[in-house]
Order: structure tokens, then sequence, then C-alpha cells
């Protein structure tokens, strides 16, 4: 008789040595490193292989699958774009979260034709439910200017960042052609920009003053090349600016109370009851690019949307409490989770945490969903990997400094369906030779089970 998860997780002890496994730990890139390794035969429902499976690991972009599951479980099958408030002749727009407003990703934008549409005044409702920080606890705080460490906002516009693009153009000077650099940028802006007077290096460069929305360009010798700096979202300040310089009309954000027409008081709105709301695009076209190119901005909104859609606030760690002690209270270990992304070193997930959420994925949500979201062999950030295992293999890749976790899916030769999960930390070697080693051991999961 076949054994239940549960059964399997408790006679794990028992299993018999594995060869692939031990050929894996002993690989000499691996020797010095912390190593957790869980798999799961769901078709036979059996633990195969298991080396400190309980331990607690930094788990890098792996943390973007407990986001998912979050996303997948409570934001249906659209995205919330804005919710708003409105009379005859003011409207007042309630932020969602919704990452994909003005994107450059997105071509289609519902929430901003239908601001272009109307005659109302326009009023951005700055209450008091976000409560969160621009950016998450733990992460490098060097890391402000890089298009990762793009900051967590309540309306995001643009994506929170600025496209600077440099081109080359030929210019007549003297009867003879030479070339000009220009610099542009997504959206325009009018925050301060300088241009730095370093002679070297010769290469393009863009850097935003820590606190401040102040541009530094330094021109390069490239003929195209484009740079997006996150800036200084200043709670909506920065986002109103920008909406107003879109839309080409007034944008005001609005504090509770007030009255900005003359026998009107606006109330603050009950968390969760407004007047209307407009819905931006479905939900899996966030989540493939999340898990695809493991996109933090989108993996840290996916839990600010959840959060203000089961609280009526944005704050991390209350959603996280709900969720641990909810539909995730029966995770093998209870993991540290601090933020959507998993750029902080806080987060600590055992690999029996990973497997435990992959079945969770498998049985609420479906293979077929599933399939479609996590990239596969020569797909998004598995592109160079896995080549003998497309349409076989479909996980999600972790990586930092020290750190290569790789966890998801493998059908195998005989058509067995395995969860696994592989966690690797303080490992002092090179992370693309580690990257080959999980693929080798990954690969002999699918040929010999």
């Amino acid at each position: 008789m076949s054994l239940s998860y549960n059964q399997a997780l408790k006679a794990q002890c028992c299993l018999p040595e594995n060869t692939s496994l031990k050929q894996f730990l002993d690989n000499k890139e691996l020797r010095t490193a912390h190593v957790g390794v869980y798999v799961y035969d769901d078709s036979a429902k059996k633990v195969i292989a298991d080396y400190q499976s309980d331990k607690y690991f930094v788990p890098a972009s792996n943390t973007k699958l407990f986001s998912l599951y979050a996303g997948m479980k409570y934001l249906g099958d659209s995205l919330r774009g804005i919710s708003y408030r409105e009379d005859d002749t003011s409207l007042v727009l309630i932020a969602t979260g919704d990452p994909t407003f003005l994107h450059p990703d997105f071509q289609s934008q519902p929430v901003f034709d239908f601001l272009k549409k109307t005659h109302k005044k326009i009023y951005l409702s700055a209450d008091d439910w976000w409560k969160e920080t621009p950016l998450g606890p733990g992460w490098a705080w060097d890391d402000y200017n890089d298009d990762f460490s793009v900051e967590r906002s309540r309306l995001p516009v643009y994506g929170n960042f600025i496209r600077w693009s440099q081109q080359k153009l030929p210019v007549r000077s003297n009867a003879a052609f030479e070339e000009t650099a220009t610099v542009s940028s997504t959206p325009e802006i009018s925050w301060m920009v300088r241009f730095s007077t370093d002679s070297l290096p010769k290469t393009f460069s863009v850097k935003r003053l820590p606190d401040s929305n102040v541009f530094v360009i330094r021109l390069g010798n490239e003929t195209d090349i484009t740079q997006d700096v996150p800036f200084v979202t200043n709670d909506m300040s920065s986002a109103a600016q920008l909406l107003q310089d879109t839309l080409g009309k007034p944008v005001n954000l609005l504090v509770y109370p007030k009255t900005p027409n003359a026998g009107w008081t606006i109330v603050p709105p009950t968390p969760g009851v407004h007047s209307g709301y407009i819905n931006s695009r479905p939900v899996d076209s966030i989540f493939v690019p999340m898990m695809y190119r493991s996109d933090n901005f989108f993996a840290e909104q996916t839990l600010l949307m959840v959060c203000n859609l089961t609280t009526g606030f944005m704050k991390d760690d209350v959603l996280i409490d709900t969720l641990l002690k909810g539909p995730l209270a029966d995770l093998p270990q209870k993991p540290s989770w601090v933020d959507g992304s998993g750029l902080s070193r806080f987060n600590l997930f055992s690999p029996q945490d990973f497997v435990t959420l992959l079945i969770k994925f498998k049985n609420e949500f479906g293979m077929d969903r599933m399939k479609r979201i996590l990239p596969t062999g020569g797909k998004g950030t598995l592109k160079n990997h896995y080549l003998a295992g497309n349409g076989y293999v479909f996980a999600k890749t972790g990586s930092m400094t020290g750190v290569v976790c790789l966890s998801g899916y493998v059908y195998t030769a005989k058509k067995h369906l395995l969860e696994f999960s592989i966690l690797v930390n303080n490992e002092m070697n090179s992370a693309p030779a580690i990257r080959r080693e999980i693929e080798t051991y990954v690969e002999s999961l699918r040929r010999n089970n």
C-alpha cells in the first residue's frame, strides 16, 4: 500500500543509500558547502532522496514560490488595477499595488485608458493603509541603484524605475560627420539630472543619489545602450507627478480628512468597499515573468496586493503570519519568511518546506497551470540548462552570493512526477559549476525513476 506524504516524511530516516545523491554530495564543488536535498515521488507516494532536508537554508529567489502561492490562492483570475470612489465632479483613486500600471512590458493599460477618459478631478488617496517600507528587511543598502532592487509602493508607475537610453547620432561638423551622444528617459522626467565629468571609464552609466531623485549620467562610447534605474517613490508623490505628466492633467494627493470641493467631505473608505474598481490584466501575466526572469518587483507587489485584498492594508509580515497560521500551517519546518522576492538573507526555509509547497501547487491549481508558469529547460532562468529536460523539468532557480538553489518538478522516464528541492548555501566555489552539478543530479532523477 502506498504511503501518504506525511507518512513518507516520517519514514525518511529509513531511506536506502542513494547512489546518485551520494555522487552529487561527494562532488568537489560541494564538499565545503551547506547542502539540503529532498525528493518526493508523487506517483509512488514515497521519499526517494533526503539529505539535511529539515535544516534551514537561505533560499534566495526560491522564496518567490511562496509569493506565487499567495497570489494564486487569493488574487483570483485578474489583477485589480485600481479601486475608486467618485461623485459628480471628483474621482478618488485607491491604490491596489498593481505593478503593471504604465509598466513598459505591458502595452494594454485599462486603468490609464479609464483615467484618460474622465473629465473629473483626479485625487490619489493617501490614507494610512500603507504600512510597509520601500525596501525590504535585510536588503543590501547599496543595491538601491540596481534594477533588481526597485522600491515597493502602494501605487507603482512605470515599474518604479526610469529607463535611460544613450544613442550615438551622426552630426556634420566642418564638412565631416562626427558622432554625438544623446540621452533620453522613459518616462520623461522633470527631476534633476546632472552629467558626470569623469573621463574614465568610457562607459555609459546612470547613478541616482541614494535618497533623492537626482540622477548623475556619465556618457560612454556605446552606440545604443539602456539602463533601468529605480526612483525614490516618496510614498505616492513621485507616482502622482509622473502620472500627472503622462495624463496631461492635474493629479492631487488626498490626505484624510479633507474637503477637495465645497460641501463634500470625503470619509475614509471601509477596507475593501469602494464605488468600483478596474481590472488590469490576467494574474498569470505577472506570475509568468515573476518565475521566468525571477522578477523581484512583481513578487514583492504580489504579496502587497494579496495583503491589501485580505486585510485592507499593505504589510508583508501581517500577511505572512496569516498564511503560516492558515493554509501553510502544515509546513514541516516553520520558516523565517520576511519578503516576497528572496532578496533578504533573513529568509530561511527547508527543502521539506518547498516540497510541501510544490505538492500544494499541484493539488490546488493543477500541473497544467504550473507547467505554464514555471520555466522548463531552455526557457527563462533555465535557458542554458536542462535542454534535454525541456518539457520534463519545471523549476524555480535561486541565486545570490554563496547561494545556489533549485526547486520544482521532474517528469521521469517511467512517467512518475517528482517534487524536489535542492538548496546550497555557503558555497565558495563557482556557482555555474554547482548549477551544472545540480543539473546532472536532476537529470539522473529523470532517467532513473
